[in-house]
């Protein structure tokens, strides 16, 4: 039986990618996004142009209360989870801590840390072979912000991104002995629209020379990480990051 991957986010840029390479490896894909559909109609073709299935779902995640819904939406789609890829994410324009307002910090923790917390106990829940699951794997996208702070830009998404790496080592601890194995995976600076959606189009060329490696990472090398953590060649990995991020 085919696996099927439920990837947040998977409209643009890091999700969109990661549909590609999960087709590819012989994955069914249910496509989550929230404004793109266009974004999501060309990540579920890929899917199918690969001989897969896709499904395409929309949900608005900077509402907690659309995390049960859209698990509801997937099981309807899809008769099993094998992987879920928190990866949908917001940033929001560079700002120091002390001009932040109160609900520029519900937006950003609901979409990058409380709505992915929800989904991944709901997955995980499905997943479980206590619960008549068959196992599989969560894999939560963070960002190096998480360790680096991002002082004087992103601290909220940087705190959001932290929040996730605790939730994966706690949930791992859960259900490790259930079939269920809990990674985060912590990308550096990657050539994706997403610097540009927050105010910084310049920034992967400004940032650059910062890496060690001279450059920006692609969607692809994200993507291929992330397949690999979903997959049972990663199956003794659990409850720990991988920074992808050109040594930075």
């Amino acid at each position: 039986m085919r696996r099927v991957a439920l990837i947040t986010g998977a409209s643009d840029g890091i999700g969109q990618e990661a549909a590609r390479q999960f087709a590819a490896a012989g994955w069914d894909v249910a496509v989550h996004f929230n404004r793109n559909r266009e974004g999501a109609e060309t990540a579920a073709r890929s899917v199918r142009d690969a001989g897969g299935t896709a499904a395409i779902l929309q949900a608005d995640l900077s509402d907690p209360a659309n995390a049960q819904a859209l698990m509801a939406a997937f099981r309807a789609a899809f008769p099993r989870m094998d992987a879920l890829i928190n990866n949908a994410g917001i940033v929001d324009a560079a700002s120091r801590v002390e001009d932040m307002t109160p609900e520029r910090l519900n937006r950003m923790f609901a979409v990058n840390l409380t709505t992915p917390f929800l989904l991944a106990g709901l997955a995980a829940r499905q997943m479980s072979t206590l619960h008549g699951g068959q196992g599989g794997a969560v894999v939560n996208v963070s960002s190096v912000a998480a360790r680096l702070g991002a002082g004087g830009q992103f601290v909220d998404y940087a705190a959001a991104k932290a929040g996730l790496d605790a939730l994966t080592r706690g949930l791992a601890d859960e259900v490790a002995r259930e079939g269920v194995r809990v990674v985060s995976l912590r990308p550096g600076i990657v050539a994706t629209g997403i610097h540009a959606k927050g105010g910084q189009p310049d920034r992967v060329a400004r940032l650059s020379d910062a890496i060690p490696m001279g450059r920006a990472g692609t969607a692809t090398e994200v993507a291929r990480a992330i397949l690999w953590l979903a997959s049972e060649d990663a199956s003794y990995v659990t409850g720990t990051t991988l920074d992808i991020s050109g040594g930075r």
